[in-house]
């Protein structure tokens, strides 16, 4: 017994120092924007990126990032794209998951065909341009919002898995009682799998929150640009002042007025990748409780 416990306390004790080390490597980077957005443009031009602290603290970068309209007027298209998105893909992909569980349903195996081509082809980039246009909503905040009502048949399967734990006399007595389709799936399916429908609900919201490429493709308008998109319109200007400013035929002036700048839209972009990692950083706690269970939907059978 001494001996095992001896052992265990050995690899707790290394399980802990390994979980520290990868906590430490997961937060640092954050760590690492924030402070840097909080340091003076002129410190990081002499001094380099600070490691642990600002070196000279100001907040410039964020003053100049909350001050910005096109930068408040992109955090809130994107919540707004976020919120919608998340809200309708996880109800209408889940309505169709129940659907495709019931073993009635019509058409089943014609569905499932589609559905499992529909996950290794795609139409691509200019098949949807035409499409988008056709249906009159290419510059369109719509444009954001249709498309991605449905979630694809990869969660199809994920709500399918989950949907058939609930047992059959479930709604077979729901249905003695004269409850409707779409009774039984509101108020008897929905409550019973809000693990899986906040775990999916999560990577909906963190891959809609980080997505710029509906915003690159499928818009012209500046009023129509996401947060995303902002800071990698943010990130190429920094680097090209940055190239700019390691040219060597102008004066040294020049260079350190550069070279400042440089370091200027760098704590800028560094203030706005913080601003955009606020709220899933903000959402995960709550969601953080239906998370494992949703993850462990299907990989346990009994």
């Amino acid at each position: 017994m001494k001996v095992k416990s001896s052992k265990s306390k050995t690899f707790n004790l290394i399980l802990g120092i390994f979980m520290i080390l990868i906590t430490i490597i997961t937060l640092y980077p954050v760590w690492f924007s924030l402070i840097n957005s909080l340091n003076s443009a002129g410190a990081i031009a002499k001094h380099g990126y600070a490691m642990l602290i600002p070196d000279e603290f100001s907040t410039a970068s964020w003053q100049a990032v909350l001050k910005n309209n096109e930068i408040v007027k992109a955090f809130f298209v994107t919540l707004a794209r976020t919120i919608i998105v998340t809200a309708g893909q996880t109800v209408i992909t889940s309505m169709f998951a129940y659907g495709f569980s019931r073993n009635y349903l019509c058409g089943k195996k014609f569905y499932a065909t589609i559905g499992f081509i529909s996950m290794y082809l795609n139409g691509g980039v200019i098949s949807y341009f035409l499409l988008f246009t056709g249906m009159k909503i290419y510059n369109t905040f719509w444009v954001y919002i249709i498309p991605s009502l449905f979630g694809g048949f990869y969660n199809v399967i994920i709500y399918n898995a989950n949907f058939r734990e609930i047992p059959v006399s479930l709604v077979e007595s729901a249905k003695l009682d004269g409850a409707s389709e779409y009774s039984i799936f509101f108020k008897i399916f929905m409550p019973l799998s809000k693990p899986v429908l906040s775990a999916l609900a999560i990577f909906t919201a963190v891959g809609t929150w980080n997505d710029y490429t509906q915003t690159l493709y499928y818009t012209r308008s500046t009023d129509l640009q996401t947060l995303s998109y902002y800071m990698l319109t943010v990130i190429k200007s920094s680097q090209t002042a940055e190239n700019m400013s390691k040219m060597g035929t102008a004066a040294s002036s020049v260079l350190s007025t550069m070279s400042e700048q440089a370091s200027n839209y760098k704590t800028i972009e560094l203030a706005c990748m913080v601003l955009s990692s606020i709220p899933l950083i903000v959402m995960y706690p709550f969601a953080q409780k239906f998370f494992e269970k949703g993850l462990m939907v299907g990989s346990v059978k009994g």
